[in-house]
């Protein structure tokens, strides 16, 4: 193990470029880890949440477990970043905490549908709001009709579809020219998503104060109306039912929130990495989360419950500006989450390479995959990044009883959810692992109060990944199978490897 260590952490990338440029500082990782979480799901998934919850107190006390389990993520992960200050993130702490095939099977994973399947997800949300400024951006526009795969899966193309897949060719472009540009316009887009994100709580709070949404959501914080069923004689009004509820509806809230560590992906272009990290994965989850739970307060404020569980196609944040702004809401949302949505797109084309980069340096990759290209940017894995996330964008759901058409946006969250969480729960109990197996390995930060937070995390996690792979199999299981797939391509890699 010490002597692949030491391979990878002083081994001259090959290729046209002469090695990464540090040119991330606190302040650029801090916009990395804020602009890459802050995409579509706090305008729309709140909507989802309230009607399986079914109470204005379950929807706020569901985001606040939110912020809880990823702000104890984050100042674990801070830790591990600390003690691995290198390109691949979570891919580099399985490895060294576990076996490289843990490792592996994670970067399998992220490939197959974390990463690039957030990249899809984001970018149909980019598409769908696109439609609203301009019409002929529809996902019921086909330039090719769909084609039925199975019975409940179609693929098309339609012009929202195109839209999507231009904007990831035209930001895995961009980020391959060097990481100045990836950089300019992740700065740029999350300031502005801030700023923006900011006047939307400022509406809702100050100048769309409902009295009677306010005496309803605030005054009957527990009472239970509009919800889902969960299943046959299961729903919120029970308090195993709420707790499932709460559970299962951490498939929308964690995905707004997810994907915070994606900057240590880039840790070889960090200034000072083991610090900096560290500092940038706290910060920016704590930005995160306290602007996701004031513009869920927002919402409260000026939506009564029903109309938000029933907001049209879910833009909670729509409706909101629309019975603030009548006729102008729906156009001024659009906009800003189609700049939201940019700006999320562009970090996480730019972070997931960098894991596919150091799984092919440890030969468990495409091998041009490890190389930079002239701008000293892993060019190749970005482009085979971009080309599956585009594929994602094509398949679509159909339901057979209404003839209608859908996207696979709620089945990615779903699918996404569940395969991060087995990561992240498994990352950081190596967290435990590495204070017994290396006591004496340098760490400029400690995650504070061990081993309470990070256990917290680990507890919190396996609930809700339990209650999901109960209740929702039909979108968490496969999430696991697709994991699963990655073990026999990892044992003809290591075969591979060991003849060499």
């Amino acid at each position: 193990m010490a002597d692949r260590m030491t391979r990878v952490e002083t081994a001259a990338p090959t290729g046209a470029g002469e090695g990464f440029v540090r040119g991330l500082g606190m302040f650029d990782s801090v916009m990395m880890v804020v602009g890459i979480v802050i995409g579509s799901g706090i305008f729309i998934v709140s909507a989802d949440m309230a009607r399986k919850i079914g109470s204005s107190g379950g929807l706020l006390v569901a985001w606040a477990i939110t912020g809880v389990l990823t702000i104890a993520a984050s100042l674990s992960y801070g830790e591990l970043a600390s003690m691995f200050p290198r390109a691949g993130g979570m891919y580099v702490y399985l490895t060294e905490s576990f076996s490289p095939m843990w490792g592996f099977l994670y970067g399998w994973t992220l490939f197959g549908v974390i990463q690039t399947g957030t990249i899809a997800a984001v970018a149909v949300a980019f598409a769908r709001f696109s439609g609203v400024i301009w019409p002929s951006v529809s996902e019921q526009t086909y330039l090719i009709a769909p084609i039925h795969i199975t019975s409940g899966y179609a693929l098309s193309l339609s012009t929202a579809q195109l839209l999507a897949i231009a904007v990831i060719i035209l930001l895995t472009w961009t980020n391959c020219r060097g990481l100045e540009y990836g950089k300019i316009v992740q700065n740029s887009f999350t300031a502005t998503k801030i700023l923006a994100l900011g006047g939307l709580i400022v509406v809702g709070l100050f100048f769309g104060w409902n009295a009677q949404a306010v005496r309803e959501n605030f005054g009957h914080l527990w009472r239970v109306s509009g919800q889902v069923p969960l299943s046959a004689g299961l729903d919120a009004a029970t308090v195993f039912g709420l707790l499932v509820a709460l559970s299962i509806a951490q498939s929308g809230s964690l995905f707004a929130a997810d994907a915070w560590h994606d900057v240590t992906f880039a840790a070889d272009e960090v200034r000072d990495p083991r610090r900096t990290l560290a500092r940038a994965l706290a910060i920016g989850s704590v930005v995160v989360i306290v602007l996701y739970m004031l513009a869920n307060v927002a919402y409260l404020a000026v939506l009564p419950l029903h109309a938000l569980q029933n907001a049209p196609d879910d833009r909670v944040a729509t409706a909101m500006l629309q019975a603030v702004f009548p006729g102008l809401g729906t156009a001024l949302m659009a906009i800003l989450i189609m700049i939201s949505t940019f700006g999320c797109i562009n970090g996480l084309v730019l972070a997931g390479a960098r894991a596919y980069y150091a799984m092919a340096r440890d030969r468990l990759f495409f091998p041009r995959a490890g190389r930079l290209n002239r701008a000293r940017v892993p060019g190749w894995a970005l482009a085979a990044q971009g080309v599956w996330a585009a594929f994602l964008v094509l398949p679509r759901t159909f339901d057979p009883a209404t003839h209608t058409y859908g996207n696979l946006y709620s089945n990615l969250l779903d699918y996404i959810i569940s395969s991060a969480l087995i990561f992240y729960v498994l990352t950081i109990a190596g967290l435990f692992r590495l204070r017994r197996k290396r006591p004496d390995a340098e760490r400029p930060f400690r995650v504070p109060g061990y081993p309470v937070v990070p256990g917290l995390y680990i507890a919190g996690g396996s609930i809700v990944l339990v209650l999901l792979f109960i209740y929702r199999p039909a979108t968490t299981w496969p999430g696991l199978v697709i994991t699963m797939l990655g073990l026999p391509v990892y044992l003809v890699l290591r075969k591979e490897h060991v003849a060499q």
